[in-house]
């Protein structure tokens, strides 16, 4: 099992950094491995990413989810177990410290190599600076979660 974490400080309040990391469709925009997302319902999503030009599909669903606070996730289906939390910790009135943890289980040597020579720690922590310029991109002020 490989386990990756990474905070970044965005300068966002804590509602738009939670309303953009909620809005999974928009996950192709900053997360470099992934491909493609779709909302079905009831708290499931599907999800095609590639990695190191390996393409899996897997159905997610969350496990918990507190709005401005945290949400975490598991796979429930598809070639590829995958499970994670991200939180959200308000720094001052405009300002969040995002922490994403991720659990994965490679599979095949090509997935197993970049767990062994860290590319999926580099990947997450690329992608998390991705997230912050992103997010602050529009000052975040039409990202804000609304319940």
């Amino acid at each position: 099992m490989n386990l990756v974490s990474h905070s970044i400080d965005v300068d966002v309040p804590i509602g738009a950094a939670y309303g953009c990391w909620s809005r999974f469709e928009s996950f192709p925009h900053f997360m470099s491995g992934v491909r493609k997302v779709e909302t079905l319902g009831g708290g499931r999503s599907r999800w095609t990413t590639e990695l190191g030009g390996v393409t899996r599909e897997f159905e997610a669903r969350i496990t918990d989810e507190r709005p401005g606070e945290r949400i975490a996730w598991e796979s429930v289906d598809g070639d590829l177990y995958h499970s994670g939390a991200v939180t959200f910790a308000a720094i001052d009135a405009g300002g969040t410290r995002v922490t994403v943890d991720i659990a994965w289980e490679p599979d095949g040597l090509i997935e197993k190599a970049a767990g062994v020579l860290g590319l999926d720690d580099l990947q997450i922590a690329v992608d998390v600076e991705r997230f912050k310029l992103h997010v602050e991109a529009d000052s975040g002020a039409s990202l804000a979660y609304t319940p």
